[in-house]
Protein backbone atom coordinates (compact mmCIF):
# COMPACT_ATOMS: atom_id res chain seq x y z
CA UNK A 1 0.00 0.00 0.00
CA UNK A 2 2.84 2.42 0.78
CA UNK A 3 4.34 1.82 -2.67
CA UNK A 4 1.04 2.72 -4.40
CA UNK A 5 0.64 5.82 -2.29
CA UNK A 6 4.04 7.05 -3.45
CA UNK A 7 2.96 6.61 -7.08
CA UNK A 8 -0.16 8.70 -6.54
CA UNK A 9 1.84 11.39 -4.79
CA UNK A 10 4.17 11.51 -7.78
CA UNK A 11 1.25 12.02 -10.17
CA UNK A 12 -0.52 14.66 -8.07
CA UNK A 13 -1.74 17.45 -10.45
CA UNK A 14 -2.12 21.08 -9.48
CA UNK A 15 -5.92 21.16 -9.57
CA UNK A 16 -6.69 23.64 -6.86
CA UNK A 17 -10.31 24.08 -8.01
CA UNK A 18 -11.18 20.51 -7.03
CA UNK A 19 -9.71 20.50 -3.54
CA UNK A 20 -12.92 21.57 -1.87
CA UNK A 21 -14.84 18.75 -3.49
CA UNK A 22 -12.22 16.21 -2.46
CA UNK A 23 -11.64 17.38 1.08
CA UNK A 24 -13.95 19.84 2.75
CA UNK A 25 -17.19 18.22 1.66
CA UNK A 26 -16.31 14.60 2.23
CA UNK A 27 -18.96 12.67 4.10
CA UNK A 28 -18.50 9.29 5.68
CA UNK A 29 -21.73 7.41 6.05
CA UNK A 30 -19.93 4.19 6.81
CA UNK A 31 -19.87 2.88 10.32
CA UNK A 32 -16.09 2.80 10.29
CA UNK A 33 -14.65 6.26 10.95
CA UNK A 34 -12.20 7.62 8.36
CA UNK A 35 -8.59 7.78 9.49
CA UNK A 36 -6.18 10.52 8.53
CA UNK A 37 -4.39 8.06 6.24
CA UNK A 38 -7.72 7.24 4.52
CA UNK A 39 -8.35 10.94 3.96
CA UNK A 40 -4.90 11.50 2.44
CA UNK A 41 -5.20 8.44 0.21
CA UNK A 42 -8.70 9.41 -0.91
CA UNK A 43 -7.53 12.86 -1.97
CA UNK A 44 -4.68 11.39 -3.98
CA UNK A 45 -6.99 8.88 -5.64
CA UNK A 46 -9.51 11.60 -6.51
CA UNK A 47 -6.99 14.04 -8.00
CA UNK A 48 -5.25 11.29 -9.96
CA UNK A 49 -8.65 10.21 -11.27
CA UNK A 50 -9.26 13.77 -12.48
CA UNK A 51 -5.89 13.75 -14.22
CA UNK A 52 -6.55 10.40 -15.94
CA UNK A 53 -9.98 11.58 -17.04
CA UNK A 54 -8.44 14.77 -18.51
CA UNK A 55 -5.99 12.75 -20.63
CA UNK A 56 -8.90 10.46 -21.64
CA UNK A 57 -7.67 7.41 -19.76
CA UNK A 58 -11.24 6.73 -18.75
CA UNK A 59 -10.88 3.13 -17.59
CA UNK A 60 -8.20 4.00 -15.04
CA UNK A 61 -10.12 7.12 -13.99
CA UNK A 62 -13.18 4.97 -13.30
CA UNK A 63 -11.12 2.58 -11.16
CA UNK A 64 -9.69 5.49 -9.15
CA UNK A 65 -13.07 7.09 -8.46
CA UNK A 66 -14.40 3.65 -7.44
CA UNK A 67 -11.59 3.42 -4.89
CA UNK A 68 -12.60 6.82 -3.54
CA UNK A 69 -16.17 5.60 -3.09
CA UNK A 70 -14.95 2.46 -1.34
CA UNK A 71 -13.28 4.69 1.22
CA UNK A 72 -16.15 7.21 1.36
CA UNK A 73 -19.42 6.02 -0.24
CA UNK A 74 -20.92 9.51 0.25
CA UNK A 75 -18.27 11.46 -1.67
CA UNK A 76 -20.58 13.50 -3.90
CA UNK A 77 -17.73 14.73 -6.14
CA UNK A 78 -16.65 11.15 -6.92
CA UNK A 79 -20.28 10.17 -7.50
CA UNK A 80 -20.57 13.04 -10.00
CA UNK A 81 -17.37 12.04 -11.84
CA UNK A 82 -18.39 8.38 -11.95
CA UNK A 83 -21.79 9.39 -13.35
CA UNK A 84 -20.13 11.34 -16.18
CA UNK A 85 -17.96 8.34 -17.03
CA UNK A 86 -21.00 6.08 -17.13
CA UNK A 87 -22.70 8.51 -19.51
CA UNK A 88 -19.71 8.18 -21.81
CA UNK A 89 -20.40 4.44 -21.92
CA UNK A 90 -24.12 5.06 -22.55
CA UNK A 91 -25.01 3.69 -19.11
CA UNK A 92 -27.60 6.37 -18.40
CA UNK A 93 -29.47 4.39 -15.76
CA UNK A 94 -26.26 3.86 -13.79
CA UNK A 95 -25.35 7.55 -14.16
CA UNK A 96 -28.80 8.63 -13.00
CA UNK A 97 -28.58 6.50 -9.84
CA UNK A 98 -25.20 8.03 -8.95
CA UNK A 99 -26.41 11.59 -9.59
CA UNK A 100 -29.50 11.04 -7.45
CA UNK A 101 -27.16 10.06 -4.59
CA UNK A 102 -24.96 13.12 -5.31
CA UNK A 103 -27.83 15.64 -5.12
CA UNK A 104 -29.17 13.97 -1.99
CA UNK A 105 -25.77 14.42 -0.32
CA UNK A 106 -25.13 17.93 -1.68
CA UNK A 107 -28.42 19.54 -2.78
CA UNK A 108 -26.83 22.96 -3.26
CA UNK A 109 -24.53 21.97 -6.15
CA UNK A 110 -26.08 23.44 -9.31
CA UNK A 111 -24.07 21.27 -11.69
CA UNK A 112 -25.23 18.03 -10.12
CA UNK A 113 -28.82 19.03 -10.77
CA UNK A 114 -28.03 20.07 -14.38
CA UNK A 115 -26.36 16.71 -15.00
CA UNK A 116 -29.31 14.86 -13.47
CA UNK A 117 -31.74 16.81 -15.67
CA UNK A 118 -30.10 15.49 -18.84
CA UNK A 119 -30.76 11.93 -17.70
CA UNK A 120 -34.43 12.67 -17.04
CA UNK A 121 -34.73 14.41 -20.38
CA UNK A 122 -33.39 11.29 -22.06
CA UNK A 123 -35.86 9.07 -20.24
CA UNK A 124 -38.64 11.65 -20.75
CA UNK A 125 -39.37 11.78 -17.03
CA UNK A 126 -41.28 15.06 -17.18
CA UNK A 127 -42.50 15.06 -13.56
CA UNK A 128 -38.97 14.83 -12.18
CA UNK A 129 -37.72 17.41 -14.68
CA UNK A 130 -40.24 19.92 -13.31
CA UNK A 131 -38.87 19.38 -9.80
CA UNK A 132 -35.25 19.62 -10.92
CA UNK A 133 -35.75 22.91 -12.76
CA UNK A 134 -37.66 24.25 -9.79
CA UNK A 135 -34.63 23.43 -7.61
CA UNK A 136 -32.26 25.02 -10.15
CA UNK A 137 -34.30 28.22 -10.14
CA UNK A 138 -33.93 28.34 -6.35
CA UNK A 139 -30.17 27.82 -6.64
CA UNK A 140 -29.70 30.33 -9.47
CA UNK A 141 -32.76 32.56 -9.82
CA UNK A 142 -31.03 34.79 -12.41
CA UNK A 143 -30.51 32.09 -15.03
CA UNK A 144 -33.38 32.43 -17.57
CA UNK A 145 -32.65 29.02 -19.11
CA UNK A 146 -33.93 27.29 -16.00
CA UNK A 147 -37.24 29.15 -16.19
CA UNK A 148 -37.62 28.29 -19.86
CA UNK A 149 -36.78 24.66 -19.17
CA UNK A 150 -39.30 24.41 -16.33
CA UNK A 151 -41.97 26.16 -18.40
CA UNK A 152 -41.28 23.74 -21.25
CA UNK A 153 -41.51 20.71 -18.96
CA UNK A 154 -44.86 21.97 -17.67
CA UNK A 155 -45.96 22.62 -21.27
CA UNK A 156 -45.10 19.05 -22.26
CA UNK A 157 -47.07 17.86 -19.25
CA UNK A 158 -50.00 20.01 -20.50
CA UNK A 159 -49.91 22.13 -17.35
CA UNK A 160 -50.41 25.24 -19.41
CA UNK A 161 -51.44 27.69 -16.67
CA UNK A 162 -48.43 26.73 -14.56
CA UNK A 163 -46.20 27.12 -17.60
CA UNK A 164 -47.51 30.67 -18.14
CA UNK A 165 -46.93 31.42 -14.45
CA UNK A 166 -43.26 30.42 -14.73
CA UNK A 167 -42.85 32.63 -17.80
CA UNK A 168 -44.47 35.51 -15.90
CA UNK A 169 -41.96 34.97 -13.08
CA UNK A 170 -39.12 35.12 -15.58
CA UNK A 171 -40.41 38.40 -17.00
CA UNK A 172 -40.08 39.91 -13.52
CA UNK A 173 -36.41 38.89 -13.59
CA UNK A 174 -35.43 39.80 -17.16
CA UNK A 175 -38.16 42.11 -18.37
CA UNK A 176 -40.10 41.56 -21.63
CA UNK A 177 -38.34 39.73 -24.50
CA UNK A 178 -39.15 38.20 -27.85
CA UNK A 179 -38.30 34.76 -26.48
CA UNK A 180 -40.87 35.17 -23.74
CA UNK A 181 -43.41 36.44 -26.24
CA UNK A 182 -42.93 33.41 -28.47
CA UNK A 183 -43.04 30.94 -25.58
CA UNK A 184 -46.28 32.41 -24.24
CA UNK A 185 -47.73 32.42 -27.73
CA UNK A 186 -46.97 28.70 -28.04
CA UNK A 187 -48.73 27.93 -24.77
CA UNK A 188 -51.79 30.06 -25.56
CA UNK A 189 -52.17 28.43 -28.96
CA UNK A 190 -51.92 24.98 -27.38
CA UNK A 191 -54.82 26.06 -25.22
CA UNK A 192 -56.67 27.18 -28.33
CA UNK A 193 -56.66 30.74 -27.05
CA UNK A 194 -55.88 32.76 -30.17
CA UNK A 195 -57.10 35.97 -28.55
CA UNK A 196 -54.53 35.80 -25.74
CA UNK A 197 -51.78 34.85 -28.20
CA UNK A 198 -52.53 37.85 -30.39
CA UNK A 199 -53.13 40.18 -27.44
CA UNK A 200 -49.55 39.71 -26.27
CA UNK A 201 -48.24 40.43 -29.77
CA UNK A 202 -50.49 43.47 -30.15
CA UNK A 203 -49.09 44.78 -26.88
CA UNK A 204 -45.59 44.42 -28.33
CA UNK A 205 -46.76 46.24 -31.47
CA UNK A 206 -48.16 49.08 -29.41
CA UNK A 207 -44.81 49.43 -27.67
CA UNK A 208 -42.81 49.01 -30.92
CA UNK A 209 -45.05 50.25 -33.75
CA UNK A 210 -42.23 50.50 -36.30
CA UNK A 211 -40.85 46.99 -35.93
CA UNK A 212 -42.01 44.67 -38.70
CA UNK A 213 -41.14 41.50 -36.76
CA UNK A 214 -44.14 41.85 -34.47
CA UNK A 215 -46.52 42.23 -37.42
CA UNK A 216 -44.91 39.11 -38.89
CA UNK A 217 -45.56 37.21 -35.63
CA UNK A 218 -49.15 38.43 -35.64
CA UNK A 219 -49.63 37.45 -39.28
CA UNK A 220 -48.24 33.97 -38.63
CA UNK A 221 -50.64 33.37 -35.74
CA UNK A 222 -53.61 34.57 -37.75
CA UNK A 223 -52.60 32.59 -40.83
CA UNK A 224 -52.02 29.36 -38.88
CA UNK A 225 -55.48 29.66 -37.38
CA UNK A 226 -57.29 30.49 -40.65
CA UNK A 227 -57.90 34.17 -39.92
CA UNK A 228 -56.81 34.89 -43.49
CA UNK A 229 -57.99 38.49 -43.80
CA UNK A 230 -56.38 39.46 -40.49
CA UNK A 231 -53.18 37.72 -41.56
CA UNK A 232 -53.22 39.64 -44.84
CA UNK A 233 -53.50 42.97 -43.04
CA UNK A 234 -50.66 42.09 -40.67
CA UNK A 235 -48.29 41.04 -43.44
CA UNK A 236 -49.22 44.06 -45.54
CA UNK A 237 -48.22 46.29 -42.62
CA UNK A 238 -44.97 44.32 -42.25
CA UNK A 239 -44.33 44.82 -45.96
CA UNK A 240 -44.78 48.57 -45.55
CA UNK A 241 -42.28 48.66 -42.71
CA UNK A 242 -39.77 46.23 -44.28
CA UNK A 243 -40.26 46.07 -48.06
CA UNK A 244 -37.01 44.12 -48.57
CA UNK A 245 -38.12 41.22 -46.36
CA UNK A 246 -38.41 38.23 -48.69
CA UNK A 247 -40.21 36.13 -46.07
CA UNK A 248 -43.03 38.69 -45.89
CA UNK A 249 -43.45 38.63 -49.67
CA UNK A 250 -43.60 34.83 -49.62
CA UNK A 251 -46.27 34.85 -46.92
CA UNK A 252 -48.31 37.38 -48.89
CA UNK A 253 -47.88 35.28 -52.05
CA UNK A 254 -49.32 32.24 -50.22
CA UNK A 255 -52.24 34.22 -48.83
CA UNK A 256 -53.11 35.72 -52.21
CA UNK A 257 -52.87 32.31 -53.86
CA UNK A 258 -55.22 30.83 -51.26
CA UNK A 259 -57.63 33.69 -51.95
CA UNK A 260 -57.41 32.85 -55.70
CA UNK A 261 -55.80 36.23 -56.38
CA UNK A 262 -53.12 34.78 -58.65
CA UNK A 263 -51.89 38.07 -60.11
CA UNK A 264 -51.09 39.66 -56.76
CA UNK A 265 -49.73 36.35 -55.51
CA UNK A 266 -47.29 36.07 -58.41
CA UNK A 267 -46.24 39.72 -58.05
CA UNK A 268 -45.36 39.07 -54.40
CA UNK A 269 -43.46 35.96 -55.42
CA UNK A 270 -41.41 37.97 -57.90
CA UNK A 271 -40.66 40.57 -55.22
CA UNK A 272 -39.50 37.78 -52.90
CA UNK A 273 -37.15 36.46 -55.59
CA UNK A 274 -35.46 39.85 -55.93
CA UNK A 275 -34.50 40.00 -52.25
CA UNK A 276 -30.91 39.15 -51.40
CA UNK A 277 -31.77 37.12 -48.34
CA UNK A 278 -33.63 34.41 -50.24
CA UNK A 279 -31.48 31.31 -50.79
CA UNK A 280 -30.97 29.60 -54.13
CA UNK A 281 -32.31 26.36 -52.64
CA UNK A 282 -35.56 28.02 -51.61
CA UNK A 283 -36.01 29.64 -55.01
CA UNK A 284 -35.28 26.39 -56.83
CA UNK A 285 -37.85 24.63 -54.65
CA UNK A 286 -40.51 27.20 -55.55
CA UNK A 287 -39.77 27.01 -59.27
CA UNK A 288 -39.87 23.22 -59.24
CA UNK A 289 -43.28 23.48 -57.60
CA UNK A 290 -44.65 24.62 -60.97
CA UNK A 291 -43.39 21.52 -62.83
CA UNK A 292 -46.27 19.20 -61.83
CA UNK A 293 -48.62 21.75 -63.44
CA UNK A 294 -46.92 21.47 -66.84
CA UNK A 295 -47.88 21.61 -69.70
CA UNK A 296 -50.18 24.39 -68.48
CA UNK A 297 -48.99 27.49 -70.37
CA UNK A 298 -49.38 29.83 -67.38
CA UNK A 299 -47.37 27.52 -65.14
CA UNK A 300 -44.58 27.29 -67.71
CA UNK A 301 -44.53 31.05 -68.22
CA UNK A 302 -44.44 31.72 -64.46
CA UNK A 303 -41.62 29.23 -63.87
CA UNK A 304 -39.68 30.80 -66.75
CA UNK A 305 -40.05 34.32 -65.38
CA UNK A 306 -39.01 33.28 -61.88
CA UNK A 307 -36.01 31.35 -63.15
CA UNK A 308 -34.86 34.41 -65.10
CA UNK A 309 -35.05 36.48 -61.90
CA UNK A 310 -33.04 33.76 -60.19
CA UNK A 311 -30.18 34.21 -62.67
CA UNK A 312 -30.17 37.93 -61.85
CA UNK A 313 -30.27 37.50 -58.08
CA UNK A 314 -27.77 34.61 -57.98
CA UNK A 315 -25.54 34.84 -61.07
CA UNK A 316 -22.72 33.20 -59.13
CA UNK A 317 -24.60 29.89 -58.82
CA UNK A 318 -24.58 27.58 -61.85
CA UNK A 319 -27.91 26.07 -60.79
CA UNK A 320 -29.60 29.39 -61.55
CA UNK A 321 -28.68 29.16 -65.22
CA UNK A 322 -29.26 25.41 -65.25
CA UNK A 323 -32.91 25.69 -64.21
CA UNK A 324 -33.35 28.76 -66.42
CA UNK A 325 -32.21 26.61 -69.34
CA UNK A 326 -34.68 23.90 -68.29
CA UNK A 327 -37.56 26.35 -68.23
CA UNK A 328 -36.57 27.88 -71.58
CA UNK A 329 -36.54 24.35 -72.97
CA UNK A 330 -40.03 23.73 -71.58
CA UNK A 331 -41.14 26.88 -73.40
CA UNK A 332 -39.55 25.69 -76.69
CA UNK A 333 -36.94 28.49 -76.65
CA UNK A 334 -34.14 26.18 -77.68
CA UNK A 335 -31.38 28.62 -78.67
CA UNK A 336 -31.90 30.66 -75.51
CA UNK A 337 -31.88 27.43 -73.48
CA UNK A 338 -28.56 26.43 -75.04
CA UNK A 339 -27.08 29.81 -74.10
CA UNK A 340 -28.32 29.42 -70.52
CA UNK A 341 -26.72 25.98 -70.28
CA UNK A 342 -23.46 27.41 -71.59
CA UNK A 343 -23.58 30.08 -68.86
CA UNK A 344 -24.19 27.39 -66.26
CA UNK A 345 -21.20 25.39 -67.49
CA UNK A 346 -19.02 28.51 -67.49
CA UNK A 347 -19.79 29.01 -63.78
CA UNK A 348 -19.47 25.33 -62.83
CA UNK A 349 -18.70 22.61 -65.35
CA UNK A 350 -19.12 19.76 -62.87
CA UNK A 351 -22.87 19.21 -63.33
CA UNK A 352 -23.20 16.50 -65.96
CA UNK A 353 -26.92 16.90 -66.68
CA UNK A 354 -26.37 20.45 -67.97
CA UNK A 355 -23.79 19.23 -70.50
CA UNK A 356 -26.17 16.56 -71.74
CA UNK A 357 -29.07 18.98 -72.16
CA UNK A 358 -26.86 21.34 -74.16
CA UNK A 359 -25.66 18.62 -76.53
CA UNK A 360 -29.20 17.31 -77.01
CA UNK A 361 -30.37 20.78 -78.05
CA UNK A 362 -27.47 21.15 -80.48
CA UNK A 363 -28.25 17.77 -82.03
CA UNK A 364 -31.91 18.70 -82.33
CA UNK A 365 -30.88 21.91 -84.08
CA UNK A 366 -28.67 19.91 -86.51
CA UNK A 367 -25.65 21.84 -85.21
CA UNK A 368 -23.45 18.77 -85.31
CA UNK A 369 -20.16 20.63 -85.05
CA UNK A 370 -21.29 22.29 -81.80
CA UNK A 371 -22.61 18.97 -80.47
CA UNK A 372 -19.26 17.33 -81.15
CA UNK A 373 -17.28 20.20 -79.63
CA UNK A 374 -19.39 20.47 -76.45
CA UNK A 375 -19.91 16.73 -76.17
CA UNK A 376 -16.21 15.92 -76.42
CA UNK A 377 -15.50 18.64 -73.86
CA UNK A 378 -18.03 17.01 -71.50
CA UNK A 379 -16.37 13.63 -72.00
CA UNK A 380 -13.05 15.02 -70.77
CA UNK A 381 -14.87 15.58 -67.47
CA UNK A 382 -17.23 12.59 -67.56
CA UNK A 383 -15.54 9.98 -69.79
CA UNK A 384 -17.76 7.08 -68.73
CA UNK A 385 -21.14 8.70 -69.32
CA UNK A 386 -22.87 6.35 -71.75
CA UNK A 387 -25.47 8.85 -72.96
CA UNK A 388 -22.86 11.46 -73.81
CA UNK A 389 -20.80 8.92 -75.76
CA UNK A 390 -23.96 7.96 -77.64
CA UNK A 391 -24.85 11.58 -78.46
CA UNK A 392 -21.35 12.41 -79.71
CA UNK A 393 -21.35 9.19 -81.75
CA UNK A 394 -24.67 10.18 -83.37
CA UNK A 395 -23.25 13.63 -84.17
CA UNK A 396 -20.25 12.08 -85.93
CA UNK A 397 -22.58 9.71 -87.79
CA UNK A 398 -24.59 12.69 -89.02
CA UNK A 399 -21.31 14.19 -90.21
CA UNK A 400 -20.84 11.01 -92.31
CA UNK A 401 -17.82 9.91 -90.28
CA UNK A 402 -18.96 6.41 -89.41
CA UNK A 403 -15.53 5.28 -88.22
CA UNK A 404 -15.33 8.10 -85.66
CA UNK A 405 -18.95 7.46 -84.67
CA UNK A 406 -18.27 3.80 -83.94
CA UNK A 407 -15.58 4.65 -81.40
CA UNK A 408 -18.01 6.63 -79.26
CA UNK A 409 -20.95 4.28 -79.82
CA UNK A 410 -18.96 1.21 -78.76
CA UNK A 411 -17.84 3.05 -75.62
CA UNK A 412 -21.48 3.87 -74.89
CA UNK A 413 -22.47 0.22 -75.30
CA UNK A 414 -19.68 -0.99 -73.03
CA UNK A 415 -20.35 1.69 -70.37
CA UNK A 416 -24.05 0.88 -69.91
CA UNK A 417 -25.54 -2.39 -68.69
CA UNK A 418 -28.95 -1.46 -67.26
CA UNK A 419 -30.59 1.15 -69.54
CA UNK A 420 -32.17 -1.03 -72.22
CA UNK A 421 -33.53 1.95 -74.14
CA UNK A 422 -30.09 3.50 -74.43
CA UNK A 423 -28.56 0.16 -75.41
CA UNK A 424 -31.21 -0.35 -78.07
CA UNK A 425 -30.61 3.10 -79.55
CA UNK A 426 -26.83 2.67 -79.34
CA UNK A 427 -26.81 -0.64 -81.23
CA UNK A 428 -29.21 0.84 -83.76
CA UNK A 429 -26.72 3.66 -84.41
CA UNK A 430 -23.91 1.08 -84.60
CA UNK A 431 -25.97 -0.69 -87.26
CA UNK A 432 -26.33 2.59 -89.18
CA UNK A 433 -22.58 3.16 -88.93
CA UNK A 434 -21.68 -0.28 -90.28
CA UNK A 435 -24.24 0.22 -93.05
CA UNK A 436 -22.40 3.41 -94.04
CA UNK A 437 -19.18 1.38 -94.08
CA UNK A 438 -20.95 -1.26 -96.23
CA UNK A 439 -20.33 -4.01 -93.67
CA UNK A 440 -23.75 -5.65 -93.93
CA UNK A 441 -23.00 -8.56 -91.62
CA UNK A 442 -21.98 -6.33 -88.70
CA UNK A 443 -24.79 -3.91 -89.49
CA UNK A 444 -27.41 -6.69 -89.35
CA UNK A 445 -25.90 -8.09 -86.13
CA UNK A 446 -26.07 -4.67 -84.48
CA UNK A 447 -29.70 -4.17 -85.53
CA UNK A 448 -30.58 -7.61 -84.17
CA UNK A 449 -28.89 -6.68 -80.88
CA UNK A 450 -30.85 -3.41 -80.78
CA UNK A 451 -34.12 -5.29 -81.16
CA UNK A 452 -33.24 -7.72 -78.35
CA UNK A 453 -33.05 -4.75 -75.97
CA UNK A 454 -36.23 -3.16 -77.33
CA UNK A 455 -38.37 -5.17 -79.76
CA UNK A 456 -40.49 -2.05 -80.32
CA UNK A 457 -37.72 0.33 -81.36
CA UNK A 458 -39.51 1.75 -84.38
CA UNK A 459 -36.42 3.47 -85.77
CA UNK A 460 -34.43 0.22 -85.78
CA UNK A 461 -37.30 -1.80 -87.23
CA UNK A 462 -37.71 0.66 -90.09
CA UNK A 463 -34.05 1.11 -90.99
CA UNK A 464 -33.21 -2.57 -90.73
CA UNK A 465 -36.24 -3.50 -92.83
CA UNK A 466 -35.44 -0.88 -95.48
CA UNK A 467 -31.80 -1.91 -95.85
CA UNK A 468 -32.84 -5.56 -96.21
CA UNK A 469 -35.32 -4.57 -98.94
CA UNK A 470 -32.67 -2.56 -100.80
CA UNK A 471 -30.48 -5.68 -100.78
CA UNK A 472 -33.55 -7.80 -101.65
CA UNK A 473 -32.78 -10.10 -98.70
CA UNK A 474 -34.95 -11.66 -95.97
CA UNK A 475 -38.02 -9.88 -97.30
CA UNK A 476 -40.48 -11.73 -95.05
CA UNK A 477 -38.53 -10.64 -91.99
CA UNK A 478 -38.29 -7.12 -93.40
CA UNK A 479 -42.06 -7.01 -94.01
CA UNK A 480 -42.82 -8.08 -90.43
CA UNK A 481 -40.51 -5.41 -89.03
CA UNK A 482 -41.89 -2.68 -91.30
CA UNK A 483 -45.48 -3.60 -90.45
CA UNK A 484 -44.68 -3.43 -86.73
CA UNK A 485 -42.92 -0.10 -87.19
CA UNK A 486 -46.05 1.38 -88.75
CA UNK A 487 -48.17 0.06 -85.89
CA UNK A 488 -45.84 1.80 -83.42
CA UNK A 489 -45.59 5.07 -85.33
CA UNK A 490 -48.59 5.43 -87.63
CA UNK A 491 -48.74 8.17 -90.26
CA UNK A 492 -44.93 8.38 -90.45
CA UNK A 493 -44.06 8.91 -94.13
CA UNK A 494 -40.64 7.24 -94.08
CA UNK A 495 -42.04 4.15 -92.34
CA UNK A 496 -44.93 3.90 -94.82
CA UNK A 497 -42.51 4.24 -97.74
CA UNK A 498 -40.36 1.42 -96.31
CA UNK A 499 -43.33 -0.93 -96.04
CA UNK A 500 -44.52 -0.02 -99.53
CA UNK A 501 -41.10 -0.72 -100.99
CA UNK A 502 -40.83 -4.11 -99.27
CA UNK A 503 -44.25 -5.10 -100.63
CA UNK A 504 -43.03 -3.98 -104.06
CA UNK A 505 -39.95 -6.17 -103.68
CA UNK A 506 -42.27 -9.06 -102.77
CA UNK A 507 -44.19 -8.32 -105.98
CA UNK A 508 -47.28 -7.42 -103.96
CA UNK A 509 -47.90 -4.40 -106.16
CA UNK A 510 -51.57 -3.84 -105.35
CA UNK A 511 -50.84 -3.94 -101.60
CA UNK A 512 -47.88 -1.59 -102.04
CA UNK A 513 -49.88 1.17 -103.75
CA UNK A 514 -51.99 2.41 -100.80
CA UNK A 515 -48.90 2.44 -98.54
CA UNK A 516 -46.85 4.59 -100.90
CA UNK A 517 -49.82 6.93 -101.35
CA UNK A 518 -50.06 7.25 -97.55
CA UNK A 519 -46.36 8.06 -97.43
CA UNK A 520 -46.67 10.80 -100.03
CA UNK A 521 -49.72 12.25 -98.29
CA UNK A 522 -47.89 12.41 -94.97
CA UNK A 523 -44.56 13.61 -96.38
CA UNK A 524 -44.20 17.36 -95.84
CA UNK A 525 -40.83 17.43 -97.61
CA UNK A 526 -42.03 15.84 -100.88
CA UNK A 527 -39.24 13.28 -100.95
CA UNK A 528 -37.88 12.57 -104.44
CA UNK A 529 -37.15 8.98 -103.39
CA UNK A 530 -40.77 8.38 -102.46
CA UNK A 531 -41.97 9.91 -105.72
CA UNK A 532 -39.69 7.57 -107.66
CA UNK A 533 -40.97 4.61 -105.64
CA UNK A 534 -44.54 5.74 -106.40
CA UNK A 535 -43.74 5.71 -110.10
CA UNK A 536 -42.25 2.21 -109.84
CA UNK A 537 -45.32 0.88 -108.01
CA UNK A 538 -47.77 2.56 -110.43
CA UNK A 539 -45.94 1.00 -113.38
CA UNK A 540 -46.51 -2.49 -112.03
CA UNK A 541 -50.12 -1.60 -111.27
CA UNK A 542 -50.59 -0.86 -114.99
CA UNK A 543 -50.58 2.95 -114.75
CA UNK A 544 -47.70 3.78 -117.09
CA UNK A 545 -48.65 7.44 -117.51
CA UNK A 546 -48.89 7.88 -113.75
CA UNK A 547 -45.53 6.17 -113.37
CA UNK A 548 -43.79 8.48 -115.87
CA UNK A 549 -45.43 11.54 -114.28
CA UNK A 550 -44.07 10.65 -110.83
CA UNK A 551 -40.62 9.76 -112.20
CA UNK A 552 -40.52 13.23 -113.71
CA UNK A 553 -41.63 14.75 -110.37
CA UNK A 554 -38.83 12.82 -108.67
CA UNK A 555 -36.28 14.22 -111.14
CA UNK A 556 -37.64 17.73 -110.64
CA UNK A 557 -37.43 17.18 -106.89
CA UNK A 558 -33.71 16.49 -107.00
CA UNK A 559 -33.36 12.81 -107.89
CA UNK A 560 -30.68 12.45 -110.52
CA UNK A 561 -29.50 9.10 -111.85
CA UNK A 562 -29.03 7.50 -115.27
CA UNK A 563 -31.47 4.80 -114.19
CA UNK A 564 -34.21 7.36 -113.51
CA UNK A 565 -33.54 9.01 -116.86
CA UNK A 566 -33.94 5.66 -118.61
CA UNK A 567 -37.25 5.04 -116.80
CA UNK A 568 -38.56 8.36 -118.06
CA UNK A 569 -37.26 8.01 -121.60
CA UNK A 570 -38.17 4.34 -122.06
CA UNK A 571 -41.41 4.63 -120.06
CA UNK A 572 -40.80 1.44 -118.13
CA UNK A 573 -39.41 0.24 -114.83
CA UNK A 574 -35.74 -0.63 -114.99
CA UNK A 575 -34.09 -2.56 -112.17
Amino acid sequence: MKFKLLIFLGLLPALSYAQDAASGKLRNAAAKPMTNADSVLMKQLFFTGLRERTIENFALASDLFSHVLQIDPNNDAALYEMANLKKRNNDYDGAQALLERAVAINPNNEWYWVALSTGYEKSNNIARLEAIFSQLIKLNPNNPDYYFDRANALFIGKKYDQSIAVLDSLEKVTGPSDDLLLKRQKVYLAQGNVNKATADIKKAIAENPNQAKYYIMLGEVYNANNFVDDALKAFQKAETLDPSNGYVHLQLADIYRNKKDNDNGFNELKLAFTQAGMSVEQQLHIIMGYVPKFPDANAKASALELSKILTESHPEDSRSFGIYGDMLLQNAQYKAAANAYRRSIAVNDKIYQVHEQLVRIELGDNDFDAAIKDGENALTLFPNQAWMNYLVGVAWLQKKNATKALGYLKTAASSETQDKELLSQTYSAIGDSYHELKDNAKSDAAYDQSITYNPDNGYTLNNYAYYLSVRNEQLDKAAQMAERGNELQPNTASFEDTYAWILFRQKKYAEARPWIEKAIAHDKDKSAVQLEHYGDILFYNGDVDGAVLNWKKAKAGGADSPLLDRKINEKKYIE
